[in-house]
């Protein structure tokens, strides 16, 4: 190899041999932190600004997403959907999620809920299922 090439590599190998380094000290104050139940750092950076990067809380956080929706939530949404489909027969979840502000992941279960039921029917699989008012739907 070109002395350009062999020089290239030295310094290529210090660089991941530097950052190497950083990643092994940043694992091993977030262990420390996270078996002590406080935070350090050696690098004498504020004990905050290492909380609010790299610890986070074990279990499932309180409210926000992910948190579990309480069944008048999710009747709430069940009536807003169905009424919504009522008045608006024919229509794709995308174009329902536009216009009520939802996401489908927000209505897979009211939605499940409601065909269970009878209040909503569908035609159509995956992205091209449209939705009707059903047999049983709310009056």
């Amino acid at each position: 190899m070109s002395d350009f090439q062999n020089e290239m590599n030295r310094t290529v190998q210090s660089f991941v041999a530097q950052i190497t380094e950083l990643a092994r000290r940043a694992a091993v104050n977030t262990l420390e932190s996270a078996f002590s139940g406080r935070v350090s750092r050696t690098d004498g950076a504020p004990a905050a600004a290492l909380a609010t990067v790299g610890v986070a809380r074990a279990g499932r956080p309180r409210g926000g997403r992910g948190a579990k929706r309480t069944p008048a939530d999710l009747e709430a949404l069940s009536e807003k959907f169905a009424s919504f489909v009522k008045t608006n027969p024919g229509l794709r979840i995308e174009q329902i999620n536009k216009e009520l502000g939802t996401t489908t992941k927000d209505l897979a279960l009211p939605i499940r809920k409601l065909i269970a039921e009878g209040g909503i029917s569908v035609k159509g699989q995956k992205r091209s299922t449209t939705y009707f008012a059903g047999k049983k739907a709310k009056k």
